[in-house]
This record gives C-alpha cells, structure tokens and sequence, in this order.
C-alpha cells in the first residue's frame, strides 16, 4: 500500500511539473519612441506624472544600465528584434542618413533575418505589432511586402510603416527644409552655380549646351526636393491595418486610444492562448501630438502632454492583464529605442524634446544620453518586486530572452550579441554577461564599453565624437541631428577614455597622466574589439543609397497618384 501511494505521488508530482512546464508566459513588450530617461518618475524626473509606468517599477525590476543598441531608431529597432547588432543584418550604412526616411525605398529587414516573433509564432503563439514599425516595407512591387512586419512573425499589424516626422503634420515645419544644406543634393546646385559663374566671367571655358545641361541638372533636383516636401504627407504618412493602408496621410489626433484599443482587443481574443504584442508607440517622437484629454496637462508643454497619454496607454494595458487575470503569466518589458532628440525645436521656438537626466548628449549620438534607456521589467509572482540592476544590459537581450521562456531555438549559425535576461533578474547570477558592448554610429565603431569581471568598474572609449553645435553644447543643432561621417566628428588619438561608475555624465575625460590603467584599458578594449570586427560577416548594405531612394513603383497608394494617395477608411470612417 505504501508503496501505491508513492507510485501515485510520483505520478501526481510528474503530471504537475508537466503542466507546470507546459505554461509559457505571454508578452507585453513596449516601446516608446525617443522617451529620454529623464522623463520618467521612477528614474528621477519630478515634474511628470508617470503613475503607471512607475508602478512597473515599483512592482518589478528597473534596469539602472540599459543601453540601446544604436542611437537611432531603424538599428536600434533591428537589434532589438533580431537579438544582434545592426551591423549583421545590414541595417546599420555607410552613408549620412542612419534611418528610412521614404516608404517607397527598398531597404529593410533581410527576410533572413530571425525575429522574436518569428520564433514565438513558431512556438503556438499569436503575435501583433501596434505602431511604429521603421523597418522597410516592399522590394520589388508595392504590394510584395518583403520587408513588413508580417513577413517578421507579425500575424497582425496596425500602425505606420515609417515615423513621425514633422513633416506628417500641418504647422509643425519640415525636418528637410531645416537640413536640406546638409544633404547631397545641395552640393550638387552649389556646384553647379559655381561652374556657370566662372564661366560666365571667362575663368572656364565650357560648351553653351554643357553648361545649360548642368544647370538643367540642378534645377531639377531642387524641383524635386521641393515636390518630395509638398508631396512627403501623402507618401510617406499613413496608417497600415495588416496589408491595407486604411487612412493617407493619417490623423495624429486620437492615434493613440485608436492604437490602445488594438492592443486591448489583441489581448482580450487571444487570453486563452499565448500571446505576444509589442506595443510600439509612435509618441514621443515628434510631430508631437496628444489628444484632446491630455493637452495643456502637463508642465512641459505638448512633449509632456504626450509622454502622459503614454502612461495613461501603459495604464490600459496593465489594467487590462489584471481584469484577465493575465499579470501572473505575462513578462511586461517597457523601454526607450534611444534617448531623447534634443534637437527638436518647433517652428515657433517650442522645446518639443525630453530629458536625458543627467547623462550627456542625447538621440544620434552614443553619450549616454542617447542610448542609456529605460530598462523595466515586471512578472508577478516570478520577478522580485522593486528591485535594481546596474549591471549593463541591452535591448538585444530580449531576443533571447523571448526565445528561451517560449522554449523556441535560435538560429545556431549566426551570433546572437543579446544575453537571455532571466538569470539576472531573479537573482541568480549578479553579473551581465556583457564585459563589453560595442556601439556604433551607424556602420562606424563609435566606442566601446568594458564591465571587467570581479570589478565595478565600468570603463568607456570614444574613437572618435560629434561636433557639437554650438560648439559649447551638447546637440546639433545644425543638422538636427549628430552626422557619423566627415567632417561632422572628431577622431581622438589615443581615444577618450571615461569610468562610467565614477563619471556616470562623462564630463572627465581621463589621460595616462591622470589614469594609471589607460593603457591596460585601452589594451583590453582594442583586443576585444578586433575579435568582434573579426565576428562581422559582410551584409549587404540597406542602407545604402540604392536603398534609400524614391522609387514610385514601390509607392504605397490607397487611392490613385491623381488624389494624391488619401483615403480614411479606419474604423467609422471606412469609405
């Protein structure tokens, strides 16, 4: 008889494990778009209200070192999807623009590449992106949808392929008209106007037709700059539901309780299955917009009122994992895709940008303040609650992280740069696994961070950093953001070197007279370093200037090129 019963208690024990293991958590993942870590309660800020998003950390784990992999949203995005650099995957260039500025280009996400929600889809679960996506969006047809969220593990997909720019919103100015001494095509029309002078006062002599040639040349591309600023809402501003683009060009107002009620009705007809979202916001990134609940609430004008009705969304969410008894079952992860833009000045002299606490720089740039980022995770009942990490951490580490709690596999012939973060945040191990993180300006090595084992030091090299303007700043003004490429930077030799742990706002720059270990550092780093570059599999470039051009087949249109691609057939206003 004993024996029966230790038989059945064994049995009862196997069946309970078996279930036990057979309960995989769901997943809440957020971001919020260009949100400085100033700019929350729990990270310091006393002039915003962020009650919900506090209580994440408050209930869970706040990462105090959380580093985004890029300092710009495209590769910062990829890394954070992909688990692994940007440069891996090609969407890190060579070129000025770092980012998809057009939606008729032909960049984006390589179809090879592995996505959490590629590996949770294949483990049972259903999947959907709510918001901003930035990673591409056809190759060859305007309807092959390479490089869309669905061709990446996405079963459903509402949100705006592309980004917020002011130039999606009446009265908020152009980002290209504020930059257009900067780019290419200015050269192009200085040259041009340069040779006909000389020309015309004898200097060079040219053939007539040569020079009417050039100068037709140049007043070509000034004519379609000019068309791609008056035309950029129509093409480039829309609102995708799956496949169909439902509303173009959008209407910020209201956007984000339309973007909440997706996400709620996701989670409430999938809370019998697993699930993962990813709740992308396409605030805080301007044009800034809030809706009519939020205006004039905050003391920091609409940039404020934005970062409100976020915590107010992050309040639905939460609200909505408790009514469906979920918050037990579901890893909440909420973060930045880099810091702050502190660049962002409106047309009207507005301050339309975060805070990046007391960490130096901001957006485009890799001084702390552009990519060290919220980092908050909470799992009732498995994470500790009100607990802090300083270690340094990634949102590359997600990706493994997924991928280990949905008992999916990653690809065995690639690197995976993320770190599965579970043992860290339960306690069981106290050191990342990061002893060095490599940051990039775009496909450029920028710097590098080194965490030494058995040390609390945390070390950081600069080869090379933005010039600033004004030069006694810590922004571009300029350009409205950071270049990577000469002659927007500085190369240093011997490189910058700065102790994180002691100077955590690099405003000391340390030198062999004033470090004994700069040397040794600066030893470890490079051979670190060169074992990474060693790592590198050449990609092609998306990026790349082929990549990034207009090319109207490719044009997404809900109407025909005549109407100048409108429609409004989201939700009541379906046509």
């Amino acid at each position: 008889m004993k024996s029966t019963c230790c038989c059945l208690a064994l049995l009862l024990l196997e069946v309970c494990c078996s279930v036990y293991a057979e309960k995989r958590p769901n997943f809440v993942l957020i971001m919020v778009d260009d949100l400085g870590i100033g700019d929350l309660g729990c990270y310091g800020n006393k002039t915003l209200r962020t009650p919900n998003i506090d209580r994440l950390a408050k209930e869970g784990v706040r990462l105090t070192q959380h580093i985004a992999a890029a300092p710009l949203c495209t590769p910062s995005r990829a890394a954070f999807l992909t688990g692994r650099y940007p440069i891996r995957s090609g969407m890190a260039g060579l070129g000025r623009v770092g980012v998809f500025i057009i939606s008729a280009s032909s960049g984006g996400l390589p179809t090879e590449e592995v996505t959490f929600a590629k590996v949770a889809k294949q483990q049972g679960y259903h999947t959907a992106l709510i918001g901003k996506w930035h990673l591409g969006l056809n190759c060859e047809r305007n309807n092959d949808y390479c490089h869309h969220p669905s061709a990446h593990g996405f079963d459903h997909f509402y949100g705006i392929p592309m980004t917020n720019l002011r130039d999606c919103q009446p009265g908020h100015g152009s980002v290209f008209t504020n930059v257009q001494a900067h780019l290419p095509f200015k050269s192009l029309g200085v040259g041009v106007a340069t040779v006909s002078l000389l020309h015309a006062r004898g200097v060079v002599t040219m053939q007539r037709r040569l020079v009417l040639s050039l100068v037709v040349v140049a007043g070509a591309a000034a004519a379609t700059f000019g068309l791609f600023v008056a035309t950029f809402p129509f093409f480039n501003c829309f609102l995708m539901r799956n496949l169909e683009v439902v509303e173009q060009p959008y209407v910020s107002e209201n956007l984000t309780q339309r973007m909440t009620e997706q996400a709620v009705g996701f989670m409430e007809k999938n809370s019998a299955r697993p699930f993962l979202l990813f709740f992308s916001f396409i605030q805080v990134h301007t044009a800034l917009f809030a809706s009519a609940a939020f205006q004039r609430t905050s003391q920091h004008g609409i940039y404020g009122d934005a970062v409100q009705e976020v915590d107010w969304s992050v309040g639905q969410l939460m609200q909505t994992l408790a009514r469906l008894k979920l918050r037990e079952n579901t890893l909440v992860y909420l973060t930045s895709d880099q810091g702050a833009h502190l660049e962002e000045i409106s047309v009207r002299g507005e301050v339309h940008r975060g805070s990046n606490g007391i960490y130096k720089a901001g957006k485009s740039t890799n001084w702390e303040g552009g990519i060290r980022v919220p980092g908050l995770l909470s799992w009732t009942g498995t994470l500790p609650a009100g607990k802090d990490i300083d270690e340094p951490t990634s949102n590359m580490d997600l990706f493994p992280t997924v991928v280990k709690l949905t008992r999916g596999t990653a690809p065995e012939e690639r690197v995976i740069d993320g770190h599965d973060l579970m043992p860290l945040l339960q306690g069981k191990v106290e050191k990342s696994k990061h002893e060095f993180l490599f940051h990039y300006c775009n496909a450029y090595i920028n710097a590098v961070r080194w965490h030494p084992p058995n040390s609390n030091s945390i070390w950081k090299v600069f080869f090379f950093s933005p010039n600033f303007y004004p030069e006694n700043g810590t922004a571009c003004m300029h350009t409205h953001a950071c270049f990577c490429t000469e002659p927007y930077v500085t190369h240093h030799n011997p490189p910058l070197l700065f102790e994180l742990s002691r100077d955590p706002s690099e405003t000391r720059s340390l030198s062999p007279d004033t470090e004994p270990a700069f040397h040794s550092v600066l030893k470890e780093i490079r051979a670190a370093l060169a074992l990474h570059e060693e790592s590198i599999t050449p990609v092609q470039d998306q990026l790349a200037l082929e990549h990034l051009l207009w090319k109207p087949w490719l044009q997404p249109c809900c109407s025909t090129l005549s109407r100048l691609c409108r429609c409004e057939r989201d939700g009541e206003k379906d046509s």
